[in-house]
């Protein structure tokens, strides 16, 4: 079954501050800061890469993000929107949809190694801590937290393999599926939207109707 996703719109009231999570090879690093969503303090986690050279993040920063779906976000009201079993925009799909049109090629990211100063850490401190002191809108799109509040996974979340392969009828907590794409947002006010996606190397597309990996998938960026 699909995961809780969906997306929050609201003003940054803290951070941005990067933290580490240690998983089985690698350390995969976020930026973390605060949203108040519906009432509560909401924390956002959006990644920024690894410490595995096999594993970078592939990411594409467009500061002049031009699609329909800004005028779609712009009127939508503050506060978290609910997007799980959706099939169309805004819910987000990096390949069953438009949403990359126009937002140029994918990037390495450096090899994280705990410092604000590897790309995209660097630039996506500056943007959020202007967004901050703007008091601009902020849409982050991904799964929501399944104890707490929050909203994390602000990646392309299809093509991963191993233990992230999606079975029919799986209700696990992590899994591939279509439809549940990440990304982060931020309206300056006309004419200017900032975008940021993000997938790692190590998803491969294209994916079938579950999000799996096809037999031919490459990885995003070849």
């Amino acid at each position: 079954m699909p995961l809780s996703y969906g997306f929050v719109k609201s003003r940054i009231i803290s951070g941005p501050k990067m933290k580490a999570s240690r998983r089985k090879n690698e350390t995969q690093y976020h930026q973390h800061f605060g949203l108040r969503v519906d009432g509560a303090k909401w924390d956002v986690a959006v990644n920024v890469g690894t410490n595995d050279d096999d594993d970078l993040l592939q990411y594409k920063l467009v500061y002049d993000f031009h699609h329909p779906i800004i005028q779609t976000l712009a009127n939508a009201p503050a506060g978290s929107q609910e997007l799980t079993d959706q099939t169309a925009l805004p819910a987000l799909d990096f390949f069953r949809s438009d949403i990359l049109s126009q937002t140029g090629k994918w990037r390495d990211s450096d090899v994280m190694d705990g410092s604000e100063f590897p790309e995209p850490v660097a630039s996506l401190r500056r943007l959020l801590t202007r967004a901050k002191k703007k008091k601009a809108d902020v849409y982050v799109f991904g799964r929501f937290y399944t104890d707490g509040d929050g909203i994390h996974d602000t990646h392309m979340n299809q093509g991963s393999t191993g233990g992230f392969i999606h079975r029919g009828g799986d209700d696990g907590n992590d899994h591939n599926d279509v439809w549940q794409d990440g990304a982060l947002l931020i309206d300056f006010g006309e004419p200017q939207w900032v975008a940021y996606f993000a997938a790692f190397d190590q998803q491969l597309v294209p994916t079938d109707e579950l999000g799996n990996p096809t037999e031919d998938a490459k990885p995003i960026g070849a």
